[in-house]
């Protein structure tokens, strides 16, 4: 049941694109590759149990921690939410 302007299912609508987004962005940022036996930032040795465990990684535990860190707190809104949604 949609209510105001919108149509029926318009909200289930909004939920499974941004369930589709990210699902995108998550596979975006998965590792590609071989992985390297020395991180990218600070050349501290990658154990061999995370290189077999993550193929393709890149970086050590806590250059990785950091990145994500960094990551989480420049998450936007939700853009494809409502107007109406957004001012309140």
């Amino acid at each position: 049941m949609a209510g105001g302007w919108s149509r029926d299912g318009a909200v289930q609508d909004q939920i499974d694109a941004s369930v589709d987004d990210a699902v995108k962005k998550a596979r975006s940022n998965l590792p590609i590759g071989p992985s390297l036996e020395r991180c990218e930032e600070c050349d501290d040795p990658i154990p061999e149990a995370r290189r077999k465990a993550l193929p393709g990684v890149r970086l050590c535990v806590r250059c990785q921690s950091s990145h994500d860190e960094e990551s989480a707190s420049l998450q936007a809104f939700n853009r494809r939410g409502s107007k109406d949604s957004q001012l309140r």
